[in-house]
């Protein structure tokens, strides 16, 4: 097969795909050793006729059909990768003038929706705002006492339990009158408030004391991962074996040395704040990144076909399913909730889509318009990074989107980063301080180019 470019641009391109006869002819006699089973032909068993007896009594092109099927299916994203075409839509395919016949060889154009053609008007000079948090006392008071309360011990108390303080306790679920499956437990531990039981459980807890008995009644949750007791009521039969309380450390120099590497408290508080200065930097330079899209969106107008949108918005939706799955809940079941249909949540996602498209192309363009270009050295460290993230050898992961045909997707992974960072360190970035209390933002410092 040989393909030829006739056209590309302005949302569409145009191909040839042409055919020897000795391609047509091999897969022609592939069609007739997969499909001879379908035709029955007098005198022989299903599957077992000649092939020139079953053309004989169905016709010559009998097998054409399938022959051509397999053809195109199979070289059409080869010659999608050989002139470098991306399509959004399926392919509309014409065939040549000429007969279709055994020992001729044929061709057919294809025509096929590509991403829009994107014209950058600007993309350098970008005015940009970035928020920045400066690191105040307060911060740094917040995660000493986290760390305490991390730091914590447990010791009984007397008296009522109090919502914060941890309970052990035995129980028995009952759902319409019988015990179910996974519902016990002897001496469990199980702090209040932090939401570890169903809705409605540990809310009835507090007020009980060592060796108080109570009977908890509830329903389950209408999206409960067990579908048999999803939405049903529930009593649970408990007791409470003992109250403890959290009794938090002193915040002084052995506090210090318990939890860090620092002999004194002062240490470990100037540790923090240099440890939340560099996550407020960090943080501030993805806001700014993001206002730099957000910039280049607005400077540089593009149009997406709706056929992109669609597909992006559906994509997402698949996204969310997945997350949905991680929580243990069908995204069918989610919809049902919202009474709404799956094409009724994947609509919802279209704004996003169409947002997300446009800062793709337009960096895709940024990343051409800069000659930008993926390195060995950058894919190396790439595929060595994720393998850190997944915990798989560099090698394996490599193989593996050699394979898929992903290499291109994470080449443009790459060349996005850096399109979205040339558009930042081009642009025009003043610091602002974050709103407070609806007031306006105010201006701290400007960037120095």
């Amino acid at each position: 097969m040989t393909s030829a470019l006739i056209t590309k641009g302005n949302g569409e391109a145009k191909f040839t795909m042409t055919f020897t006869a000795e391609e047509f002819d091999e897969a022609t006699a592939a069609a007739y050793r997969a499909t001879k089973g379908r035709y029955r032909v007098d005198g022989f068993r299903q599957g077992k006729a000649p092939r020139s007896i079953i053309e004989k009594w169905y016709g010559e092109g009998v097998f054409f059909e399938d022959a051509i099927d397999t053809l195109l299916n199979t070289n059409y994203p080869k010659a999608l990768d050989e002139l470098d075409i991306e399509p959004i839509d399926r392919p509309d395919v014409k065939f040549g003038e000429g007969k279709i016949e055994k020992g001729k060889g044929f061709e057919v154009t294809i025509t096929v929706a590509i991403a829009p053609d994107v014209e950058l008007s600007q993309y350098k000079g970008l005015k940009v705002e970035k928020v920045v948090y400066p690191v105040t006392d307060e911060d740094v008071e917040r995660e000493l006492t986290r760390v305490q309360k991390q730091n914590a011990r447990l010791v009984s108390k007397d008296g009522a339990a109090e919502d914060g303080d941890t309970v052990i306790l035995d129980y028995a679920g009952f759902s319409e009158g019988k015990q179910f499956e996974g519902g016990t437990a002897e001496s469990q531990s199980l702090k209040l408030g932090s939401g570890t039981f169903i809705p409605g459980f540990e809310e009835q807890l507090v007020g009980l004391k060592a060796g108080d008995e109570k009977d908890v009644e509830l329903s389950f949750p209408e999206y409960y991962h067990e579908k048999s007791l999803a939405g049903k009521p529930a009593t649970f039969k408990c007791k409470i074996h003992e109250v403890k309380k959290e009794e938090l450390p002193a915040l002084d120099d052995e506090f210090a040395k318990d939890v860090s590497e620092f002999d004194t408290l002062e240490e470990y508080k100037n540790d923090i704040r240099r440890i939340q200065s560099e996550n407020s930097g960090k943080a501030a330079e993805y806001d700014g990144k993001n206002k730099a899209i957000e910039q280049l969106v607005a400077a540089n107008p593009v149009s997406i076909p709706a056929v992109m949108i669609n597909d992006e918005a559906r994509n997402m939706l698949n996204e969310f399913a997945q997350q949905l799955a991680m929580q243990g809940m069908d995204v069918k079941e989610y919809a049902k909730l919202l009474k709404k249909t799956e094409n009724e949540l994947a609509d919802e996602f279209k704004p996003q889509a169409e947002s997300r498209l446009k800062s793709r192309l337009l960096l895709d363009a940024v990343a051409k318009a800069e000659n930008m270009e993926v390195s060995e050295e950058e894919l190396t460290r790439e595929f060595d990074d994720l393998a850190k993230q997944y915990r798989t050898e560099a090698a394996k992961l490599r193989e593996m989107f050699e394979k898929d045909g992903n290499i291109k997707y994470l080449k443009q992974d790459i060349l996005n980063r850096r399109a979205i960072d040339f558009i930042y360190d081009n642009a025009e970035v003043t610091e602002v301080a974050p709103k407070v209390h609806d007031a306006e933002v105010t201006e701290v410092k400007a960037d120095e180019e």
